[in-house]
């Protein structure tokens, strides 16, 4: 999931960030210096002067053709193809928000995190989370819970239905399952589950809006059970989705597989962030760098902070660890603005974007996907 009203700073910039599926927001607007950190992009292009004059012509060319390669090129004008396209077809109004229903309530048999007591947003444990054998059994339980729960909420998506009505249908079934919904009162945050729908980057709150054909909408899950939180998230279609809006959620999910798949013991943490923009950007998609990943486990954020886009993290994983990978990938624009609610954030630009999420255990050879759905 995603809370906090906490500036963090990267230690290659001194740029605050986000936590994703942890949060970090109460800025309303971000400029264009926060994705420095991820190279030129593909949809910018420079315009040069053209004179008549031979030798300069000609020194202008060269120049071009060494800043944009022919596959950046083409890539570049498919994807403003896309977006012209996407942007013409699409049916769906941007979106407003919704009426909030009040809280859900929680039994008092079942137990709480420390932090419902409070509405002030928790501070970002500095302890790396790493587990020994009963640790990892707890993690295992708990992180196999949200992701059933993420799977039957994935099964209510459909037109019409409300994000309320999500939110509502997950609340029940978590607590069902003698689990708290790790989201309910995290720094006051009013609903169980974050449901993210189309130009919504992460945390989105839910609300009476219906769903319409067409949407996507990412549903972010956490629950906190026997002292362990689970968290995951995904996208899903919402009816008759346009290809270019499908392209995105496809590569998005291989890109939180490609992050992955780097993770062992001993690996830098850079390396997620490289594999994740390496393939981002085949295809021409954004990737935001506002957001990150988290340590998770018996806190709900804490250390290592996983970065998505290319950095000079230092840090290395260790076997036994617990954290999460969550990149955010967009069709247009990485800047994003937040609603006055402090949670909601959409990408400036109205353009879609797409999120998957996976909690992970560090291995000696490799990485374990503890809510696999």
């Amino acid at each position: 999931m995603a809370c906090a009203n906490i500036s963090l700073y990267s230690a290659t910039a001194a740029l605050p960030l986000q936590l994703s599926s942890s949060l970090i927001t109460n800025e309303a607007k971000l400029s264009s210096a926060y994705t420095t950190l991820m190279g030129v992009p593909l949809t910018s292009h420079h315009s040069f002067p053209v004179s008549n004059k031979g030798s300069n012509f000609t020194r202008q060319l060269v120049l071009y053709a060494k800043r944009i390669s022919g596959l950046e090129e083409a890539i570049r004008i498919r994807r403003e193809r896309e977006l012209r396209t996407s942007s013409t077809s699409r049916r769906q109004l941007p979106l407003r928000r919704g009426k909030v229903s009040q809280r859900l309530p929680v039994p008092d048999h079942i137990s709480q995190p420390p932090y419902v007591s409070s509405k002030l947003l928790p501070e970002i444990s500095s302890e790396h989370q790493i587990h020994d054998s009963e640790g990892i059994a707890c993690m295992r339980a708990a992180c196999e819970l949200a992701a059933r729960v993420l799977d039957y909420a994935g099964t209510l998506v459909r037109p019409s239905i409300t994000t309320n009505e999500i939110d509502k249908a997950v609340h029940q079934m978590i607590i069902d399952a003698g689990a708290y919904p790790s989201p309910l009162g995290y720094g006051g945050f009013p609903k169980s589950v974050c449901t993210s729908v189309n130009e919504c980057m992460c945390h989105g709150i839910p609300d009476s809006r219906q769903l319409q054909d067409g949407d996507i909408i990412n549903i972010d899950v956490t629950v906190y059970l026997n002292g362990y939180h689970g968290d995951t998230s995904k996208t899903f279609f919402c009816g008759n989705v346009n290809d270019a809006v499908k392209r995105l959620v496809k590569v998005t999910e291989e890109c939180l597989f490609k992050g992955i798949s780097v993770c062992k013991d001993g690996a830098l943490f850079r390396k997620i962030g490289k594999r994740i923009s390496e393939h981002a950007e085949k295809f021409g998609f954004g990737v935001v760098d506002r957001f990150v990943g988290h340590g998770v486990g018996t806190v709900f954020h804490s250390e290592p902070l996983i970065f998505h886009h290319r950095n000079d993290k230092a840090g290395q994983m260790v076997e036994g660890q617990t954290f999460t990978i969550e990149p955010i990938l967009t069709l247009g624009s990485t800047e994003c603005i937040t609603w006055e609610d402090n949670w909601t954030t959409l990408t400036a630009d109205g353009s879609p974007a797409a999120q998957f999420e996976h909690t992970i255990l560090i291995t000696r050879t490799g990485a374990e996907i503890l809510t696999t759905y």
